[in-house]
């Protein structure tokens, strides 16, 4: 199999491409955001002197690209907040963690039922150029909602392997910054890691993907902070851009 050609420049000296879903390929990182929001502010105001959830902050130095679980633990501990870990069998509240994370799930599926599924246009450009030379993608997603958001979007068709939180549970794969989920997607491609890309828009997950030791790191900032492209730098990302779409022009880094 060939290296990526020259359409997309920057890629050139991969075979595969493991992209993150939420906020790389889906418009959906926002949904999430706001479903947290809502659970940890229900915790949080149970409790004196606490400030409410930071849906762009707190969501991208805690939450993003985690599992739900683990997503849960780390903003509470951020807030020193020790509730107990309860079980995956839970039901929404907030007395324990796992009843945190399962009222996000149960707001994110509420929401998901709703509203369209958008998608980045930049990324789908990147996706049907790599589709065109034959060079495999796979999906990685922490939520189990990947699939179910890709197949609405009618993009599941663009992946060789979707690795989402239903197989990440299913074979006991560790969450980001873990580089598990991204390794197995590699392996689903028949690619060897060092010669596969990962594109990702979270702190946990390019730092999944540079202790995974793959070829390429590129981090995707779409946020308004001066500081997001120099915090995905300084977690691993080898390229830095605003849209996985222009890595088709050759952009380097920003």
């Amino acid at each position: 199999m060939a290296a990526v050609p020259f359409s997309a420049p920057c890629l050139r000296s991969v075979r595969a491409v493991v992209f993150d879903t939420d906020g790389v390929i889906t418009d959906s990182a926002r949904s999430h955001a706001a479903a947290w929001k809502q659970a940890f502010d229900a915790c949080l105001s149970e409790r004196e002197g606490q400030l409410p959830f930071d849906p762009v902050a707190d969501y991208l130095r805690h939450v993003d690209g985690r599992s739900r679980r683990d997503g849960a633990a780390a903003f509470l501990t951020s807030r020193g907040l020790e509730l107990p870990e309860g079980s995956p069998d839970d039901p929404p509240g907030t007395a324990t963690v796992w009843a945190v994370a399962a009222c996000k799930d149960e707001l994110f599926t509420e929401r998901l039922r709703t509203h369209q599924v958008d998608v980045w246009p930049g990324t789908v450009r990147l996706l049907q150029a790599l589709r065109s030379e034959g060079v495999p993608c796979a999906a990685v997603s922490a939520s189990r909602h990947a699939t179910e958001l890709l197949s609405r979007a009618g993009l599941i068709g663009q992946f060789g392997a979707v690795v989402d939180g239903n197989e990440a549970r299913r074979l006991g794969l560790t969450g980001k910054p873990d580089p598990a989920l991204f390794v197995e997607a590699a392996r689903r491609l028949h690619v060897p890691v060092p010669e596969s890309a990962v594109v990702e828009d979270s702190l946990a997950g390019v730092e999944a993907g540079r202790r995974g030791g793959f070829g390429l790191v590129v981090g995707v900032d779409r946020s308004d902070s001066s500081g997001g492209a120099a915090d995905l730098r300084r977690r691993g990302a080898d390229i830095v851009v605003s849209d996985p779409g222009e890595l088709l022009s050759g952009v380097d880094d920003r």
